[in-house]
């Protein structure tokens, strides 16, 4: 089988999980199993439908990182549960999420699958290190439209969204990106810093839209390239667009720093993580049948063992 690499969003996919099936599925002690069975089955049916030979669960070890606040202090402001001086801060996740998240790392581990995070930086980041140097195909899995930015058709790199649901996922490449959103992917970044995104607290440039964002793009090529034709006199730029953009001067200059992926991390090579997915065997996957049962997991362990196998 060709190789190919799968990076999940895990926050992205275990949240999606646990939205999508009710948390009456429980162990016998009450503790909700539902996005552990969520997540475990949305990992069988990915790497069995795109052909993966080696995945990533991508981790937050920082889910807000103190310098991308320091720049933007309302980047994710509204995700904030509570502030932690001298620590990070701690995100809005529901208890009963929260009590599964020790469960998800031991079914991974068990099950042989890269889990993979970065000190004071995002999955994000982690996912943008490991697409920007892959030496074959990557599929990157997420929700989140920020990581429309890794597409790179020449490399092989796609987006498996999941916005619309397990059923209804999109592949997006960079003619797709194009054609939902008028910017190339390596603009995509630029495009997000000009028209904002409330989901993740980016106020953007006041009056500039989707359609102004992207039709400014397209003229200027890139942030950089706006700004001076925006402090050029005799550019086209209107008087309008060159007030906006004076007007978030101070934003402008710090979003691109936040907005766009860190793409050169330190990590753990492919091979060093365990990347490469092979079937579960031996003491490991009695564990797993052990669990599948006192966890009340169901099916989903049995299907992620059976999509494994496949490795073989």
């Amino acid at each position: 089988m060709p190789h190919r690499l799968m990076l999940l969003d895990t926050a992205s996919l275990y949240f999606r999980a646990f939205y999508g099936l009710p948390d009456s599925i429980q162990r016998a002690d009450g503790v909700p199993v539902n996005a552990v069975r969520g997540l475990l089955d949305m990992i069988a049916r990915l790497t069995t439908d795109y052909r993966a030979t080696h995945l990533v669960a991508c981790w937050d070890n920082d889910w807000r990182p103190q310098w991308r606040v320091d720049l933007i202090p309302t980047y994710k402001a509204h995700r904030v549960a509570r502030e932690v001086e001298g620590g990070p801060d701690v995100e809005v996740v529901p208890d009963a999420l929260e009590a599964q998240l020790p469960m998800i790392r031991r079914m991974l581990d068990l099950a042989g699958i890269a889990t993979v995070g970065a000190d004071q930086h995002e999955a994000d980041d982690v996912i943008g290190t490991y697409a920007s140097h892959a030496d074959f195909p990557v599929d990157v899995v997420t929700g989140d439209r920020d990581l429309f930015q890794v597409c790179d058709d020449r490399r092989q790199v796609r987006v498996i969204y999941t916005a619309r649901g397990m059923r209804n996922l999109e592949v997006l490449t960079e003619e797709t990106v194009v054609a939902k959103y008028r910017v190339l992917p390596q603009q995509y970044a630029d495009y997000a810093t000009l028209r904002g995104d409330a989901s993740d607290g980016l106020p953007g440039v006041a009056g500039i839209g989707e359609k102004t964002a992207a039709a400014l793009l397209l003229a200027h090529g890139n942030l950089e390239g706006l700004l001076a034709a925006a402090a050029d006199p005799e550019s086209k730029v209107s008087a309008g667009v060159r007030a906006k953009l004076a007007a978030a001067a101070d934003y402008l200059e710090v979003a691109p720093a936040v907005v766009n992926l860190v793409r050169n991390l330190p990590l753990p090579t492919l091979e060093e993580a365990g990347a490469h997915l092979r079937p579960v065997q031996g003491e490991q996957r009695a564990e797993l049948e052990r669990l599948a049962m006192e966890w009340n997991l169901g099916g989903s362990v049995k299907r992620l063992v059976a999509a494994l196998d496949l490795r073989a």
